[in-house]
């Protein structure tokens, strides 16, 4: 947060979450929400045959849940901790209060919002438009620079970034083989190696 938003800071407190801890749960009651001052959390939901899909890591300097509490009395989602993690808590209720008394911070959180919907937006295109294959180059591209070769490390395990991609393991592991196969990449442990960054690209257009 900027000096501006001193104001807002100070109406959270501190929270620390460890590996693998959940913040809240799905249908759990959405009393408040939350801004990560460090490590890393993930928001995921629930298929109907209980596996996880992905819809978001999080990290320092981002809100957690704030659309949700002005609009649902509930959480749709998991939030859960991927590292160590402290982050500032939001009262519902006072939030709701100061935004009464204070223009400042109702045009904060109006702009946090309208920010956060653009986000989303991009964020469900990728996923209702794009086939996995395509959100899996989208991620490569993403660490790969220029039109030539490039090497990339995995900072997560590929069952991690399956949930990332809004997939499963065994989908990820059959692109990735196929893509391998066609020439695109070379895959060995958590390192890929983008043969021709050219060619990639060109799939999405």
């Amino acid at each position: 947060m900027n000096e501006f938003d001193e104001t807002v800071k100070n109406l959270g407190r501190t929270k620390k979450y460890h590996k693998g801890e959940v913040l809240f749960s799905a249908q759990e009651k959405a009393n408040g929400f939350f801004y990560v001052e460090s490590g890393e959390i993930r928001v995921y939901k629930m298929d109907e045959n209980g596996r996880e899909v992905e819809v978001v890591r999080l990290g320092p300097g981002d809100f957690l849940g704030e659309a949700i509490v002005f609009v649902s009395s509930e959480f749709p989602f998991f939030a859960q901790a991927v590292k160590d993690s402290m982050v500032l808590f939001f009262d519902k209720t006072t939030i709701l209060r100061e935004m009464e008394r204070e223009p400042s911070v109702a045009k904060f959180f109006v702009n946090l919002l309208a920010s956060k919907c653009v986000v989303l937006s991009k964020r469900i295109e990728s996923l209702g438009l794009h086939t996995v294959r395509q959100r899996l180059i989208q991620y490569l591209l993403s660490s790969c620079s220029g039109n030539q070769q490039c090497i990339i490390e995995l900072k997560v395990k590929k069952s991690e970034l399956a949930k990332i991609l809004g997939t499963i393991s065994e989908t990820l592991s059959r692109n990735l083989k196929q893509m391998q196969k066609e020439g695109f990449i070379e895959v060995e442990g958590n390192r890929i190696r983008v043969v021709d960054c050219y060619k990639m690209r060109s799939e999405l257009s």
